[in-house]
């Protein structure tokens, strides 16, 4: 009987062992997974959020700016093996070519024509350690869709290619690019184009949606367009990381007339805010992008933050309407850009802007009567 006895609490003993170490495993495995999860959740648009609304609570900007990525990380906010991460599953993505038109054989002739009418030169900004981690993925999307297309970067490269520009790299010298890249712009291309489109690596531009806009303008009136922001230029000025266009115009004016410093500072890391102030002082107008239903054009963010409004703080701040045009009815239908894009998903933007269709659903162009805005 004893030996029974043993024997039982000897199984029991065992089982309870089993369990206690299935338990932990399991607990552990879990916090595992959740913690590669939200690690991977925060690559790319989180990060950059979360970087700028450290500094706009910290006051270490003077002037938040959503244009462009951080280049000093704030170590006590990002570790480095976090950023490693994210920089090398950014880098192993592979580009994907496919020719949207050719593949579906779409109906396109109304696109087609106005490319005609309404020329759009593009010029990216980016850098020569981005070309095949970012912006390779911009040249095989969107800037396709462009007239003329320009990479701006500090080297040049004739296999991409860039135009490199006398200009250091970094967050301090962006207002320097810029100019120089509008300089670069109006010497070499001005008569190829009637707009003049400013753009990031990671952004992600509609290009027949923007045409549709300035259609109803006149690019020989100094006007641009952009996302509004509100603060530090009396009429506002337009983020620089969604993306702004300047008329024929306004490019010309910037160009001739922006070389007096007391109308235009030629350096400063606040680009799109030295760029609102220079075009406020040559007279040139904010544009207005939104469209008849008073729905968002351009965006400063992914559709996915715009569609749920969590925004970082500082932007309610900054944006004109103060960060309440949020939520799928709030976007337009016609939307033209959105930025913090990772290069994994322009692919996704391209498939579902171009490619996706629902079954038994026509819609376009031809089926709303609505003006441009």
């Amino acid at each position: 009987m004893l030996t029974l006895q043993r024997s039982g609490f000897r199984r029991y003993k065992s089982a309870g062992i089993n369990f206690v170490c299935g338990l932990t495993i399991g607990i552990f495995s879990t916090l595992l997974v959740a913690s590669l999860t939200s690690r991977q959740s925060l690559i790319g648009q989180t990060t950059y959020d979360v970087i700028n609304r450290h500094r706009y609570e910290n006051k270490k900007d003077q002037f938040p700016s959503i244009s462009v990525l951080p280049d000093q990380t704030n170590k006590r906010f990002m570790k480095k093996d976090f950023l490693h991460n994210a920089d090398k599953m950014i880098r192993g993505f592979q580009p994907i070519n496919f020719n949207d038109y050719e593949f579906h054989q779409d109906e396109n002739h109304v696109a087609m024509d106005l490319k005609k009418q309404v020329r759009v030169l593009c010029w990216v900004m980016t850098s020569p350690q981005n070309l095949n981690v970012k912006t390779i993925h911009v040249q095989r999307t969107w800037a396709k869709r462009c007239n003329v297309v320009v990479y701006i970067s500090s080297t040049s490269n004739t296999s991409f290619p860039t135009v490199g520009l006398n200009v250091s790299e970094g967050r301090d010298h962006l207002t320097e690019k810029s100019m120089q890249a509008f300089k670069y712009v109006y010497d070499k291309h001005f008569n190829d184009a009637d707009w003049f489109l400013k753009a990031d690596d990671d952004t992600y531009v509609i290009l027949e949606n923007l045409r549709y806009l300035l259609k109803s303008h006149s690019h020989e009136k100094p006007v641009y367009f952009g996302h509004h922001f509100r603060p530090l230029v009396k009429q506002g000025y337009h983020s620089g990381g969604a993306g702004y266009v300047l008329s024929k115009e306004a490019l010309r004016r910037l160009v001739l007339k922006g070389n007096d410093t007391n109308l235009c500072r030629k350096a400063g890391a606040n680009e799109d805010v030295e760029i609102g102030r220079c075009m406020e002082n040559l007279g040139v107008r904010i544009g207005n992008s939104t469209d008849a239903l008073g729905r968002t054009r351009f965006h400063c963010f992914s559709p996915q933050t715009h569609i749920s409004g969590n925004f970082p703080r500082w932007f309610y701040d900054y944006d004109i309407f103060h960060g309440k045009n949020k939520g799928v009815d709030k976007i337009s239908d016609y939307a033209i850009s959105f930025h913090y894009i990772e290069p994994m998903r322009m692919y996704d933007l391209e498939f579902f802007i171009y490619h996706l269709r629902p079954y038994g659903v026509t819609s376009g162009h031809q089926h709303l009567n609505l003006p441009a805005y």
